[in-house]
């Protein structure tokens, strides 16, 4: 799970976005957020959730880079909040 989180650190998005993304992780709910990006049924654990939402989220940005009308930045933040809630949570998984 290193890995993933690893891969995550090293991702750079627009400040904008990451901030907007902190600020909603807070109200961070796991299954709401999932079952919104996943949909119904049962959500995979943290680190496969994160792997998850870290190729959806590189699909989406690369949408945002090359100006596709199919972009969504209400669904990028979305997707940020939850790749950041996800690592929270599995960081306080792993100090247990």
């Amino acid at each position: 799970m290193q890995d993933v989180l690893r891969r995550l650190s090293e991702l750079r998005r627009p400040r904008l976005l990451i901030r907007a993304a902190r600020a909603g992780c807070i109200e961070y709910v796991r299954d709401q957020h999932l079952r919104r990006l996943f949909g119904s049924g049962k959500h995979p654990r943290h680190g496969e959730a994160l792997t998850r939402l870290i190729a959806l989220e590189s699909a989406l940005n690369e949408a945002r880079k090359t100006g596709a009308a199919s972009y969504s930045l209400i669904e990028h933040v979305d997707l940020l909040i939850a790749m950041m809630g996800e690592a929270q949570l599995l960081q306080a998984s792993r100090q247990n």
